[in-house]
């Protein structure tokens, strides 16, 4: 069944070319087919034939129908859908089940979208390989023996392998738009606060966002419509209004676009291949008539240090949750409650949780909170400022995804300061907030996929799509 997109699937479901249960058993066959990939962690087996079922009745019945009807997706495994189990690919919730809906989830639903499964995932969010889930490697697409990217690596691969239309993931510091960019597909990150954080886990909660992963922007631009705008259950949500997607996108035009290119996002260091892809790129949009401009973003190179300290200090105080005593995974080696504690903790968390989980706490401890987070909360503020000064000048900002193609599994667990510099396009947007998105661009001299990185302002997602889908290739 070969769908370019939903407004495809949408025509076939309406004419009755398909039903609902034929798509959704399509998918579950080539999930079922993909299973030693690791890609999902639980398959909604009967729930997702139940959905469609009940669907097609809708369709029959010439009742209304949502804007999404029909449409498979998948979710990333920090995403709460009620009845469901929530393990966030660790061990300490391994068998967790949900007792209520994400508002990302009750909107999608109410516009009759169909879930097939949870995807694979880095422990708690917190990698950039998709490494550290519990539940083992997921591999690139392209290229097996190399990772999808992460954290929301399994969410970009059900998308890339066809496992699903749609899948939503979550992103931090780029664990959308980097495995997207690893993975051939477009990831999107929303301005903070543009979808609702309720009922998705929390790594560092001023930085968390659900995003979309998709195989066109204007998949990305409907799902968002749906799921963005207010929720009287997250404080942090935005009440700015939600404007339509697919018309902001037809509004824009290369012709006589601004595109900011900083000089930092292009240094000797970085990968020639993704270098000759990305530039060739932009001077082709400004053949098309978009003026290229050079700015620079000086305070970039302390982009990695200070989003570390301040994700590692939000993870330290959200995940001290996890200690064995209320849900999740309880140690059976304790003769008392600190020993719970700890033994619960040792044994349930991994390697990379626990890593992140000491160098907050470190970070926030009577001796050195001034000099680390205090500091890091600074130049935060530094970033904002300047992202706002260049996009006065600019309509976006424009570089690579990732300074290096997908890596192979194993090559950069044993230096996690060489992991981390996977993110080091994607995490300035994530530190002042606004919104960005990975569009694939092609392949290298190695076959393997290549991203471009776009940051638009404070709630330009419908231009920021515009010029994405202006970018991307026809797949």
């Amino acid at each position: 069944m070969k769908l370019s997109s939903y407004e495809d699937l949408r025509s076939k479901l309406l004419s009755h070319e398909v039903t609902c249960e034929e798509v959704v058993r399509f998918y579950l066959k080539r999930i079922d087919d993909y299973r030693d990939d690791n890609i999902y962690i639980t398959v909604f087996y009967e729930h997702a034939l139940e959905r469609a079922r009940s669907l097609d009745q809708k369709l029959k019945a010439g009742s209304h129908l949502g804007k999404l009807f029909g449409m498979p997706m998948a979710i990333k495994d920090n995403i709460a859908l009620k009845g469901e189990r929530l393990t966030c690919a660790s061990k300490i919730l391994e068998n967790y089940e949900s007792v209520f809906d994400a508002t990302s989830v009750i909107r999608l639903e109410e516009e009759d979208a169909i879930f097939l499964g949870k995807t694979n995932m880095d422990e708690f969010a917190m990698g950039s390989s998709n490494e550290n889930s519990a539940y083992g490697n997921v591999p690139n697409p392209f290229d097996k023996k190399r990772v999808p990217g992460g954290s929301s690596g399994g969410s970009a691969a059900a998308v890339a392998n066809d496992l699903a239309m749609v899948a939503l993931g979550s992103d931090t510091g780029g664990s959308v738009r980097q495995p997207a960019g690893f993975c051939n597909i477009v990831g999107l990150k929303p301005t903070y606060g543009r979808i609702s954080r309720y009922g998705l886990v929390a790594f560092a909660s001023s930085f968390d966002q659900i995003g979309v992963l998709s195989r066109n922007c204007d998949d990305a631009a409907l799902v968002l419509g749906v799921m963005a705008g207010k929720d009287g259950r997250d404080a942090t949500s935005s009440c700015h209004v939600v404007p339509e997607y697919y018309s902001e996108m037809a509004n824009v035009s290369v012709e006589g676009l601004k595109i900011g290119v900083p000089k930092e996002y292009f240094p000797e260091s970085l990968n020639p291949d993704v270098a000759s892809i990305v530039k060739g790129k932009l001077f082709e949009l400004r053949d098309q008539g978009a003026e290229l401009v050079e700015i620079t973003l000086p305070d970039s190179k302390y982009a990695i240090a200070a989003y570390y300290i301040l994700v590692t200090a939000e993870a330290s105080s959200n995940l001290a949750r996890f200690d064995g005593a209320r849900y999740g995974y309880r140690s059976q080696n304790a003769g008392d409650l600190a020993g719970m504690y700890v033994n619960s903790r040792t044994e349930g968390f991994g390697r990379e949780v626990k890593r992140r989980i000491m160098l907050g706490t470190y970070v926030l401890s009577a001796g050195y909170y001034d000099t680390y987070y205090k500091k890091a909360q600074q130049v935060r503020r530094v970033f904002q400022e300047r992202y706002r000064e260049a996009l006065e000048k600019v309509d976006v900002i424009a570089g690579p995804t990732s300074p290096f193609p997908p890596f192979g599994i194993g090559d950069k667990t044993g230096d996690p300061l060489e992991m981390y510099l996977a993110d080091v396009f994607t995490v300035p947007a994530s530190i002042v907030g606004m919104p960005a998105i990975s569009v694939p661009l092609g392949f290298d001299s190695s076959s393997l996929p290549v991203g471009m990185h776009l940051i638009c302002n404070f709630f330009e997602e419908g231009k920021l799509l515009g010029i994405a889908r202006r970018m991307q290739p026809s797949l």
